[in-house]
């Protein structure tokens, strides 16, 4: 690394400020950084007792409205995530604090329960999950993920899951009864299979071998998997899209989808950053294709445009995506989802 500073094994190596707060403390300008910032930041963790546990979402851009989040903020320390601006509304900031402030959500599956008991709720795909990873390194400990799929399975309520870690093949039996039923899906995200480049851009994620094996061991058991390469960022990895599809062609992935980075609120400054530290030499001609993107900006949040961009780089990236699909993904897709399971009662258990 460049900076004898860099903080090995975090994504955001800075604490940019939350708008939310009226002070603020900028140590960048001092001569020298504080001890919190030099040592390596340790993961503190917080309980949340919500009293509702289902996000609703209406964009048009997202496949399901429904979405579960037990926990909030991501130890993966993913540098362009776009879950770090929601954790400004926790207090903390989108840099450091998002990687190593992490929110727990004990209740998460008797909530989720208590909703698929209401005469309401109407059977629907949920989503975990639509902002942090449920598969992140604390669910080895809390196993809020797999109480949410028991309960999934319970009710026979279809669910799907996105992650970027292959702590997932631990709950392989209830996935697989899941998956006898038509009731998941499970997206794969992987936009690299350069570990280089991995380590520090997802610096806390299973490595690109094991998201392959991952998704092996998913297919081998009868789950379907999507693989997501998700960001495509102009200059780092763009160039990567046709290997990563092959391989997960190659390890039963049935489908294939693609999300181009965006930067939106202190994102910019967090990725910015790392861009700077880690690619000096290329940094203001990755920046500049990503404005390339979004009509001259990082940001955006138009929808339609905001996930694939625009322009002759978003074209040239959809060509590059569409051409390796066809070519080795050969027609093949998820199942449809089976709505006609659910069963109010909870009339199914696995054991």
């Amino acid at each position: 690394m460049v900076d004898e500073n860099y903080i090995k094994g975090r994504g955001a190596q800075l604490k940019p400020k939350n708008k939310f707060e009226k002070g603020f403390v900028d140590s960048s300008a001092l001569d020298g950084i504080d001890d919190y910032e030099t040592a390596i930041p340790k993961t503190n963790i917080y309980f949340e007792s919500p009293k509702t546990i289902i996000s609703t979402n209406s964009s048009p851009d997202i496949s399901w409205n429904y979405s579960i989040n037990p926990y909030q903020g991501c130890e993966h320390g993913c540098t362009y995530c776009y879950a770090r601006n929601s954790h400004e509304y926790w207090g903390f900031n989108a840099g450091l604090d998002f990687e190593t402030k992490i929110i727990v959500k004990k209740n998460a599956a008797r909530l989720l329960e208590k909703e698929l008991l209401k005469k309401s709720w109407k059977p629907a795909i949920v989503m975990l999950s639509g902002n942090t990873d449920c598969y992140q390194p604390l669910e080895k400990k809390f196993r809020i993920t797999r109480q949410l799929l028991e309960v999934f399975l319970k009710y026979q309520n279809p669910v799907g899951i996105i992650t970027k870690n292959a702590l997932i093949k631990r709950d392989i039996d209830v996935l697989s009864e899941l998956a006898r039923r038509q009731l998941v899906h499970v997206v794969i995200s992987l936009n690299s299979l350069d570990e280089s480049l991995r380590s520090i851009l997802e610096p806390r994620t299973a490595s690109s071998i094991k998201r392959l094996d991952t998704i092996r061991a998913l297919s081998k058991a009868g789950i379907p998997v999507l693989v997501l390469v998700a960001p495509v960022i102009p200059g780092l990895n763009h160039h990567e899209i046709p290997e990563v599809i092959k391989k997960s062609a190659e390890a039963g992935a049935l489908q294939a989808g693609y999300v181009t980075v965006r930067l939106n609120g202190q994102i910019g400054l967090v990725f910015r950053d790392w861009l700077d530290k880690n690619f000096p030499d290329r940094a203001d001609k990755v920046w500049n294709q990503i404005q390339w993107l979004h009509g001259g900006r990082v940001n955006d949040t138009d929808w339609g445009r905001r996930m694939r961009g625009e322009g002759a780089l978003s074209q040239s990236i959809k060509k590059l995506f569409d051409v390796a699909v066809k070519k080795y993904m050969g027609g093949t897709a998820l199942p449809p989802l089976d709505f006609t399971r659910f069963r109010r009662g909870g009339n199914y258990t696995l054991f």
